[in-house]
């Protein structure tokens, strides 16, 4: 059935409005229709004033800013799909205009904090980018407009920075509500392409918390189902318990209301309340009457139950719902205080100490330096990695003693004896050293040239392997070093630079060292090791069948020695005489290499662990204080100049704990009250 918007002529009735006498102070309105008595319901509930402090709290807490220590507050977030309404729901709540026009109105989250005012004169202000800007009723809309215009700039884009509008009017409801700006897909001229997603993006940020309730504004003309605001908040909100819907333009569209309103097609856990939109130049109170006429009245409209009808039901409502939000929230606030109280506590207390003194700056660096020196023993010394757990790279002596196993496997890996050819370089080595004497005496020569040719073939491997050490020990080093530094960035430089230096005095001595090793082993053949002996003749003992190989050409040219393998000895029966020579001249080599392999490994193993100690225990302490404090002394007065980072991060925390010390007395205070407010409530 059609009807006209003004239900004065849809319907035909004796109206006239009277206040009930039994409250001075109620705001209700009595509709007197075919003479029954209709009451409009006071928007302002009846315990508003036991809410107020307890919403005071919050809004204490928001303006603290204390959700940038990400501390949620319990928030009513208004949203809804452009031209729903959300505009005029708001507007029936506060008894103010607020900007209409083309597009998108609200441009930035609109943070409405509405307070029952007893003085009959009204009170209106912006808060924003640290501001207090006072207006009147007339200017709000302009007002809003030209704070926006600052905020999210000229034109139609938006912005996530929230604006304030404090209402203090008599007859509000005591609420606080974020309006945010309406869904729209389609970006209008003036409009940036990813509109729909930016305005997604701010609206999740606001409903995904759990302290937060959506309400949410919907046409009665629209398939509740198909809003693209139902969609974003049942993302967030798949119960629908944190979700209350209002339906607006419900004169409109009356037809199947009922029915939506009553399903449970979609899920509204705080069920839905529908409402008249003020047209026109209506007053407001003319729009209340109107409203209450409405939904008693018509036809279809009046069937809906009047626990889910009109402004004054939605306040109520609303102020129910924010304080039972606002009780439950309370004890989880002061924990996350607690938390983020104790945490910042810590942060600070790891920060170094202003220093006011040489003396002070002395004590600092020495504290510093021994925690150092003390960390680098364990991972370095001790084999200790408590420190360092989870970082295997830090686990120093398990590193050092891979590196000299792989160290140990080259040096054999080079050495290992060419199957092929056997005993052809000692023949031609013994024909080159022959010289006039007794027959049947190896020459020394031929040993020691031999000896000089396999220490030259593996002398690069213990450079390399020396170069290799020591750049992981630098790395160490530096690492411990820059970790205890880190409070003192002006020290960092200076000590990492000290590091270095010892570092690179320390590998150029063990490059020194294994020279010196290298050339004594070329030098002369020389072992007490009586693993030579016992060796060598284990290996002779192969002679006998090595030369009844080369005098028998029937047997097989195969021969297994030990250490050596299975060696092919064919090619040598043709050089009986000599080879017997050179198989004990390649025997004795056999038994001693095997010997200089080891002390080579074993005495770098030893010159490493002692230049590693001598380093930590005795040199770095000394090349630190010398890098530091420099030949004037004057060094150290460079830690009296705190550095920006730690100046910018101790400012923060305490900026931070006084914010939350603050906000912990604003809910202390109000915590004594919270049991009353729940047994009113």
């Amino acid at each position: 059935m059609g009807h006209n918007n003004n239900p004065k002529n849809a319907f035909k009735c004796k109206l006239s409005v009277s206040t009930p006498s039994h409250s001075p102070t109620d705001d209700s309105l009595t509709l007197v229709i075919s003479g029954e008595e209709v009451t409009a319901a006071p928007i302002v509930s009846s315990y508003n004033d036991r809410i107020r402090p307890l919403l005071n709290a919050v809004d204490r807490l928001r303006h603290l800013k204390i959700m940038q220590e990400g501390i949620q507050l319990p928030t009513i977030v208004v949203v809804g799909d452009q031209s729903s309404g959300k505009s005029s729901v708001l507007e029936s709540l506060a008894g103010i205009s607020l900007p209409r026009g083309q597009g998108i109105c609200t441009r930035v989250p609109l943070i409405m904090r509405l307070q029952n005012h007893h003085n009959p004169q009204p009170e209106f202000f912006l808060e924003y980018d640290g501001k207090v800007v006072p207006t009147d009723e007339q200017n709000i809309a302009a007002a809003i407009i030209k704070a926006t215009n600052e905020i999210a700039g000229q034109g139609k884009g938006i912005s996530n920075h929230p604006l304030t509008l404090v209402v203090k009017k008599k007859g509000v409801p005591d609420l606080t509500m974020v309006d945010l700006p309406g869904i729209t897909r389609v970006p209008v001229q003036g409009q940036p392409e990813d509109i729909y997603e930016q305005i997604s993006k701010i609206i999740t940020e606001f409903i995904t918390p759990e302290e937060s309730i959506i309400l949410n504004v919907l046409s009665a003309s629209v398939d509740f189902s198909t809003c693209e605001s139902i969609r974003m908040s049942q993302c967030v909100d798949k119960s629908g318990q944190r979700t209350l819907a209002v339906v607006t333009k419900a004169d409109r569209s009356p037809e199947g209301l009922m029915e939506k309103v009553t399903s449970d097609d979609v899920i509204i856990g705080l069920g839905y309340i529908c409402v008249r939109n003020r047209i026109g130049d209506e007053s407001y109170e003319d729009a209340r009457e109107q409203e209450a006429l409405l939904f008693h009245s018509h036809p279809l409209l009046s069937k809906i139950s009047k626990s889910m009808v009109g402004v004054p039901v939605l306040a109520h409502k609303l102020v129910q719902v924010q304080a039972s939000l606002i009780v439950k929230c309370l004890p989880d606030i002061v924990r996350k205080i607690n938390e983020k109280l104790a945490s910042n506590l810590e942060e600070l207390k790891k920060l170094p100490r202003n220093l006011g003194s040489i003396a002070e700056a002395m004590s600092a660096f020495m504290h510093v330096l021994g925690a150092a020196k003390e960390s680098l023993r364990k991972v370095m010394l001790r084999g200790e990695f408590d420190e360092y757990p989870d970082v295997s790279e830090m686990h120093c002596t398990a590193r050092l003693a891979e590196m000299l196993n792989q160290y140990s496997n080259e040096m054999q890996s080079k050495s290992d004896e060419k199957k092929s050819n056997f005993l052809i370089d000692e023949i031609r080595v013994l024909e080159e050293a022959k010289s006039i004497g007794l027959p049947k005496f190896l020459p020394r020569a031929a040993f020691l040239t031999l000896l000089q040719k396999k220490v030259k073939g593996i002398s690069f491997t213990p450079f390399e392997f020396v170069e290799k050490t020591w750049v992981y020990i630098e790395g160490i080093v530096v690492a411990v070093l820059m970790q205890h530094c880190e409070n003192y960035p002006q020290l960092q430089s200076s000590t990492r630079r000290a590091a270095q230096n010892l570092v690179s005095l320390k590998k150029q001595q063990s490059v020194d060292w294994v020279k010196d090793i290298v050339e004594m082993e070329k030098l002369t053949d020389y072992t007490c090791n009586p693993e030579y002996v016992t060796l060598w003749n284990k290996l002779m003992s192969h002679q006998d069948a090595f030369m009844s190989i080369l005098n028998d050409r029937g047997k097989s040219t195969g021969l297994s020695i030990d250490v050596l393998g299975v060696i092919d000895v064919g090619h040598l029966r043709d050089q009986v005489v000599a080879a017997q020579e050179a198989f004990d001249l390649k025997m004795r080599m056999t038994a001693y290499w095997k010997i200089v392999l080891r002390r080579m490994v074993d005495c770098m193993a030893l010159h490493l662990l002692f230049s590693v100690q001598n380093l930590v225990n005795k040199e770095m302490e000394g090349e630190i204080i010398r890098e530091i404090v420099g030949e004037d002394g004057k060094g150290l007065e460079r830690m009296l100049e705190e550095s920006p980072s730690v100046a910018e991060k101790r400012k923060r925390l305490t900026s931070s704990m006084e914010l939350l010390k603050e906000s912990k007395e604003v809910v202390s205070k109000i915590m004594d009250q919270i049991s009353t407010v729940a047994t009113g409530i």
